[in-house]
């Protein structure tokens, strides 16, 4: 469920965008009564799905401080970014803007990771999983490594897509290669540690 809601932005996005492709007139039309006026219907799905992807988000974080819900920082930076960027695409016009925003928000994780592990010695992969999980300071270190290199590679590779295929298959990118290679990157992480886990005891 937490999965879900994790990803909702990035489906209503796509679905947003699959919509909109349909019937570009009335979403050239919707942005006009937001006050988003001389949209062409070339612009219009990816313009409307950026603003679909800011109102989920800005939804997500004021549903979790409604409940009294922690928010995490990894929501508050997507908030950041989706604003800014989103902002920036819809102020300019400019798609380039939210198709960054993924390399972006990628890249910061790795930053982030990196810097704590390496800079403030604090691996916060441990501090994330180390509840649920007891392993040695060298496979924590190794798994906090593998993280970073992931979340690095992801930006390059949506930095790729969006400079070098159309904005069509970078939306596809987006859901599909995005989430496909996140759940293919966990299930290797899980297949590896579970070479490292201690072993159950006897009963």
């Amino acid at each position: 469920m937490r999965f879900l809601f994790d990803l909702l932005p990035v489906i209503l996005f796509f679905a947003a965008y699959r919509w909109a492709g349909t019937d570009a007139a009335v979403a050239a039309q919707l942005l006009g009564d937001l006050g988003l006026t001389g949209i062409g219907e070339r612009l219009a799905p990816i313009l409307l799905a950026t603003c679909v992807a800011i109102v989920a988000t800005i939804g997500q974080v004021g549903g979790l401080l409604a409940l009294r819900r922690r928010v995490d920082t990894m929501l508050w930076v997507s908030l950041a970014l989706i604003v800014v960027m989103g902002g920036l695409t819809l102020w300019l016009q400019d798609p380039a803007f939210i198709m960054w925003k993924p390399t972006l928000l990628y890249w910061t994780f790795a930053t982030t990771l990196a810097g704590s592990a390496w800079l403030l010695r604090r691996n916060l992969i441990q501090t994330l999983m180390g509840e649920q999980l007891q392993l040695p300071p060298a496979v924590w270190a190794r798994l906090n490594l593998a993280w970073v290199v992931f979340f690095a590679v992801m930006g390059a590779l949506n930095l790729y897509v969006a400079r070098h295929f159309d904005e069509a298959t970078w939306v596809s990118f987006k859901l599909y290669g995005g989430i496909g290679l996140m759940l293919l990157f966990v299930a290797a992480q899980g297949v590896w540690l579970s070479r490292h886990l201690p072993a159950a005891s006897d009963p």
